[in-house]
C-alpha cells in the first residue's frame, strides 16, 4: 500500500513538473484595482490558485478527525466509568487455617 502513495505521489509530481516545464515562459496579466497589473507565471498561478481551493477542505477534514477523536475520547472515558461502577463487587477471598506444627498428634 506504501508503495502505491508513493507511486501515485511520483507520479503527481511528474505531471506537474511537466506542466511547469511546457508552460514556464507563459506569462499572464490580472488587471488589479487602481491600474495596477501583475505578472505572473501561468504554472505559479494554477499551483497557487489549486491551494487556495484545497486547503480550506483539508483543515476543515483535519478540524473535524480531531473533534470526533476528542469525542471518541471522552466518550470512551465515560462508559469505563460506568462499566467501573457497575462492577460487582469482588468476594473477598476466604483463608482457609493452616494446621499448626505444634498441635497434638491424633491416636
Amino acid at each position: 500500500m506504501r508503495f502505491l502513495k508513493v507511486l501515485i505521489w511520483l507520479l503527481l509530481g511528474g505531471l506537474v513538473a511537466g506542466f511547469v516545464i511546457y508552460n514556464g515562459d507563459e506569462r499572464v496579466s490580472i488587471h488589479l484595482w487602481g491600474g495596477l497589473i501583475a505578472d505572473f507565471s501561468l504554472p505559479l498561478l494554477l499551483i497557487l490558485v489549486f491551494l487556495a481551493g484545497l486547503l480550506p477542505p483539508v483543515i476543515a477534514y483535519q478540524t473535524l478527525r480531531w473533534r470526533m477523536r476528542q469525542r471518541f475520547a471522552s466518550l470512551e472515558r465515560a462508559l469505563a466509568d460506568l462499566r467501573a461502577v457497575n462492577q460487582p463487587p469482588a468476594e473477598p477471598a476466604v483463608l482457609s487455617p493452616e494446621p499448626s506444627l505444634t498441635a497434638e498428634p491424633q491416636q
